[in-house]
């Protein structure tokens, strides 16, 4: 069975940390005000983002949140972010993972979603 390390969420804007294992920009726009080599990004991946039809309609929304997850899981089932998924599946399989996004409030974010998708995941996968 694959072993499952760490998944976690940062913030664009917070210095890069030494636990934080391969570091992947989710967001589909780049951070305002932050450099590439700040960022200390190993991968941006585009793909995985919310629609900008979902993203502007749930507008970190608290109220819109488990509805907005709820549509976003379902547009991860699409073959292109299906695909980023399970990219970022296996990086999680080998070495720590750090999800990145700008959001200010990352608690109601894409990159949780995420990171409780990809927890469960790497716990039920089966090579």
């Amino acid at each position: 069975m694959a072993h499952s390390h760490e998944v976690r969420v940062r913030r664009a804007y917070e210095e890069p940390g030494p636990g934080d294992g391969a570091r992947v920009l989710v967001d589909r726009i780049w951070p305002r005000g932050v450099s590439k080599d700040r960022a200390g990004l190993d991968e941006w991946c585009k793909s995985i983002a919310p629609s900008t039809e979902l993203r502007k309609w749930y507008a970190h929304d608290p109220a819109r949140f488990e509805e907005f997850a709820r549509r976003y899981r379902a547009e991860l089932d699409e073959p292109e972010r299906a695909a980023a998924l399970e990219h970022l599946r296996d990086l999680a399989e080998r070495g720590p993972l750090t999800l990145i996004t700008a959001t200010k409030h990352v608690d109601i974010s894409e990159a949780t979603v995420l990171t409780t998708l990809l927890q469960v995941q790497t716990r039920n996968h089966r090579p």
